[in-house]
C-alpha cells in the first residue's frame, strides 16, 4: 500500500469529513486512489488481506466439494439459475459467463478510468467475502503494476448486477483474449501482451468469473476520480470568483464569515471562511467597515439618486451560498463513493467464519447512481456560474471600465475573447441538454429478472464528461480574467489571484492581437486535471 492508507479524518470545516469510523483501515482516501489510478503511487495488499482472500477461497472450494448450492458456481445465470451445473463444468461455466457478457459497445474507457476500475475491483475482492482465487487477485494487482489495460467498451451496462459488461471485458483480457494496451502503447492482442510480460492467461474457475464481473467497480472507480477532481474544481471556482470580484471592485462584506455562521450549511461556511481569508490580501475590493456606512447629508430634497450600489450582483454576493451548496453536494458524493470503495459488492457473499453463504444484491449500484447524478447537477451549476461571470466581465456596459471582450487595443479591428465567450456559452448549453438524470431511467431487462436497474455507470460517466467540459469553461474564464488583471495592473490583487495569473501564464501567452485560441483552451483545461496544478488553493486554512 502507498504510505499506510488512512481514513480521511474530520477537519474543522467538514470538507473532508467522510465518515471515517465506518470505513476499512485499508481503504485509501480518494486522493490516494487517484494517485494510484494515475500510476503515481504503488499499491499492494497487506498480509491480513491475503489471509482473508486465502480463507475465503478455501471455504468456497470446500463448499463446492460438498455440493452446496451456490449461485453462479453450480447454477446458470440470471433467469437461467434454474439449471444446476455439476462442478466438473466449472471452468466452462465461468468462461461462458465472460463470453456472453462481452457485448459492450462504444468508445473504450480511458486508461485512467480502466486503472481506476481495476483498483476498485481489487479493493472489493481483497476483503475476503467473494471467494476469488489468490491467482485472480494477484493478476489484478499485476495489471496495475505493469499497466496492463484491456480494451473495455464504455457502453452496455445497466449497473444492476453490478457492471457486468465492462468487467467481463476486463476478464476477457485477463484470459488472453481481446485487445490491451501496455501503458502508453498502441493496442495489441491480449495474447501478445501476455507474451511480452511472460504471463500465462488466467483460467477462471470456481467463482472467479462471477466474483470479477459482479460488482459496482466501474461505477465506483469513475466516481472516485470524479469526486477528487470536483473538489479541485470547486476550489478553482471560488478562486476565480475572488479574482472576478476584485476586477469589478466588489464588496468584501458579502464574504464575511458571520453570514455563514447564521446559516450553517457546512459548504457555505467553508467558502465564506476561505474567501474572507484569501481576500484579506486584496487592495481591490471595497473594504468592509465594521462601523458601517451612512447616508450622506441631503443637500437638496429627500431623494438622492445615482449613488454607489451598497451590494453587488449575485455572482459576487451569493458566491458563498452558490458554491457552498456545490461543495456540500460534492462532499455527499464522496462520502458515498468512499463507503463504496470499502464495500463488497458481488453475489453471493461468503462468510467463512460463520459458515454462511448469502445470496443478495450488494451489486445494485443505486447509491452511486443517485450520488453521481447529484454531482452532475453541481458540476453543471459550476459551469453556469463561470459562464455568467464571463458574460459580465466581457461586457463593457457592466464590467467597470474594462474593454469589450478584454481586447484593449484596436477594439473592433480585434475581437479578443468574443469567440471564446461564445464557446463557453455553447458548452454550458450542451451540458444542460445532457442533464437528465440517469438514475431514474430504469428499464426492466434480463427476462424481467433485473426488473429494476440503477444505471449508475451511465450516471458516473455523464458526470465525468461534464467535468471534462467544465474544465474547458473554467480555462476560458481563467484566460479572460488573467487578461483583465494585466489590463488593470497586477499591483493590489490578492495573493490567490496573483497565483492564478501565474498558473495561466505558464502555458498561455497574453492576447495581443486576435489569434486562434482553441489549442490554448485545451492545453489549460488539461492542466487543470493535474492534481498538483492547484495545490496552492488550500481550503482547510
Amino acid at each position: 500500500m502507498p504510505a499506510t492508507c488512512r481514513n480521511i479524518a474530520p477537519s474543522h470545516t467538514r470538507l473532508y469529513s467522510l465518515l471515517a469510523a465506518t470505513l476499512m483501515t485499508e481503504t485509501p482516501t480518494l486522493a490516494e486512489f487517484e494517485r494510484i489510478a494515475l500510476g503515481q503511487s504503488p499499491f499492494s495488499l497487506n498480509q491480513a488481506q491475503w489471509q482473508d482472500i486465502e480463507t475465503s477461497h478455501h471455504y468456497l472450494l470446500d463448499q463446492i466439494s460438498k455440493r452446496r448450492l451456490i449461485y453462479g458456481v453450480n447454477t446458470g445465470y440470471g433467469p437461467l439459475a434454474t439449471t444446476y451445473v455439476e462442478p466438473h463444468h466449472s471452468d466452462q461455466l465461468q468462461q461462458n459467463l465472460v463470453h456472453h457478457l462481452c457485448s459492450g459497445v462504444g468508445p473504450a474507457l480511458s486508461p485512467l478510468h480502466t486503472r481506476a476500475l481495476i483498483m476498485a475491483r481489487l479493493l472489493s475482492l481483497s476483503q475476503g467475502h467473494s471467494g476469488a482465487s489468490p491467482a485472480l487477485v494477484q493478476r489484478l494487482s499485476d495489471c496495475l503494476t505493469h499497466d496492463f489495460l484491456p480494451e473495455i467498451p464504455s457502453q452496455g451496462t445497466v449497473g444492476a448486477s453490478g457492471d457486468l459488461t465492462p468487467l467481463a471485458h476486463l476478464a476477457r483480457g485477463l484470459g488472453g483474449e481481446g485487445r490491451v494496451r501496455l501503458g502508453d502503447s498502441d493496442w495489441m492482442t491480449a495474447a501478445q501482451a501476455h507474451d511480452l510480460l511472460g504471463w500465462k492467461p488466467l483460467t477462471l474457475a470456481g467463482k472467479d468469473a462471477i466474483a470479477l464481473v459482479n460488482g459496482t467497480s466501474v461505477t465506483t472507480g469513475i466516481a472516485a476520480l470524479n469526486g477528487v477532481l470536483a473538489l479541485r474544481l470547486v476550489k478553482l471556482s471560488a478562486a476565480l470568483t475572488l479574482l472576478y470580484a476584485e476586477l469589478l471592485q466588489g464588496n468584501r462584506e458579502a464574504f464575511h464569515p458571520l453570514i455563514g455562521d447564521v446559516r450553517p450549511h457546512p459548504g457555505q461556511r467553508v467558502i465564506h471562511q476561505w474567501l474572507w481569508h484569501k481576500s484579506a490580501s486584496s487592495q481591490k475590493l471595497q473594504a468592509w467597515v465594521a462601523s458601517g456606512r451612512y447616508l450622506p447629508d441631503a443637500a437638496a430634497g429627500d431623494i438622492q439618486q445615482n449613488q454607489p450600489l451598497p451590494q453587488d450582483a449575485y455572482t459576487v454576493r451569493c458566491a458563498p451560498q452558490a458554491l457552498g451548496a456545490v461543495l456540500d453536494c460534492i462532499e455527499h458524493h464522496n462520502e458515498v463513493t468512499l463507503r463504496e470503495l470499502g464495500s463488497v459488492t458481488d453475489n453471493p457473499l461468503l462468510f467463512a467464519e460463520q459458515d454462511t453463504i448469502l445470496h443478495g444484491g450488494n451489486f445494485f449500484g443505486q447509491h452511486l447512481a443517485f450520488a453521481s447524478d447529484h454531482l452532475h447537477n453541481a458540476v453543471i451549476q459550476m459551469a453556469l456560474y463561470s459562464e455568467r461571470r464571463l458574460a459580465r466581465i466581457t461586457d463593457p456596459l457592466r464590467n467597470g471600465g474594462l474593454p469589450a471582450f478584454m481586447q484593449g487595443q484596436q477594439t473592433g479591428l480585434h475581437s479578443g475573447f468574443m469567440g471564446a465567450q461564445v464557446t463557453a456559452t455553447s458548452l454550458v448549453a450542451e451540458m444542460r441538454s445532457n442533464a437528465i438524470p440517469a438514475s431514474i431511467q430504469s428499464i426492466s431487462t434480463n427476462a424481467d429478472n433485473q426488473d429494476i436497474v440503477p444505471l449508475g455507470t451511465i450516471a458516473a460517466r455523464k458526470a465525468a464528461a461534464a467535468q471534462n467540459t467544465l474544465q474547458k469553461v473554467l480555462a476560458i474564464e481563467l484566460m479572460v480574467l488573467a487578461q483583465a488583471l494585466e489590463i488593470r495592473g497586477l499591483d493590489g490583487f490578492s495573493d490567490s489571484s496573483q497565483q492564478l495569473y501565474a498558473l495561466v501564464r505558464e502555458s498561455v501567452e497574453p492576447l495581443a492581437g486576435d489569434r486562434a485560441l482553441a489549442e490554448d483552451i485545451e492545453r489549460l483545461a488539461e492542466r487543470l486535471a493535474n492534481p498538483d496544478a492547484l495545490r496552492f488553493l488550500n481550503m482547510t486554512e
